[in-house]
């Protein structure tokens, strides 16, 4: 493929690292475009019409201009046939922990992580704050229970499933969330990490460290 695509993103959003990470991986031609998250940047009327739900990722492809992660996944998985299957079995599968991931693991695991790092300390509520990340623990339990015995999560290769499920996995070493409980799902963080192409979120998307 030789045309250029362009990713909205900032260095400490999960959700955009998941787009930033399939495009890496799949070695295409691509562009990050940095949006100014901190400073109120989604919100403006300007960016409103990249993306009138206000939020990042966004992927533009020529003339399309995709949101959400999991269907920036979707197409790029179809338009490239990377990190996918053939197999009608496995693509449900692979849709399957998508949408977990992305009800179950991100908006939790995610939002303990804002309030626990990015919410002034007088604005944090603790109470919300373990019941998020016990709600990300939960989640994780089964996520490590599924890997007892896979290399990844669908399948015996990478998927977009996995892609997903890692948006925020490269976060938890920077706030007071324990992986130990979780030793099968840092056997696979470490699998991915050393996937060709591979780059943390701060190196992969711009904006870090955040300028005030």
């Amino acid at each position: 493929m030789t045309e250029q695509f362009k990713l909205y993103c900032f260095a400490q959003s999960g959700n955009a690292y998941k787009a930033a990470l399939f495009l890496s991986l799949a070695d295409l031609d691509w562009n990050p475009i940095f949006v100014d998250f901190f400073n109120g940047e989604t919100r403006s009327e300007e960016f409103k019409k990249i993306n009138s739900m206000g939020e990042v990722p966004v992927l533009v492809d020529q003339d399309k201009n995709i949101s959400q992660s999991g269907a920036i996944l979707h197409y790029l998985s179809l338009k490239t046939e990377l990190f996918t299957s053939n197999k009608s079995d496995i693509k449900l599968e692979i849709n399957r922990w998508l949408l977990w991931d992305n009800y179950k693991l991100t908006p939790n695991l995610a939002t303990g992580r804002f309030m626990s790092l990015f919410l002034p300390e007088a604005k944090r509520n603790q109470s919300v704050i373990d019941f998020l990340l016990g709600r990300a623990s939960a989640s994780l339990k089964i996520l490590n229970t599924h890997l007892v015995d896979r290399d990844f999560v669908v399948g015996d290769n990478v998927s977009i499933a996995d892609l997903s499920i890692a948006g925020y996995i490269f976060f938890t070493e920077e706030f007071d969330f324990d992986m130990s409980p979780f030793p099968n799902v840092i056997s696979w963080r470490n699998r991915i990490r050393k996937l060709k192409n591979w780059q943390h979120p701060y190196d992969l998307m711009p904006g870090h460290p955040i300028k005030r």
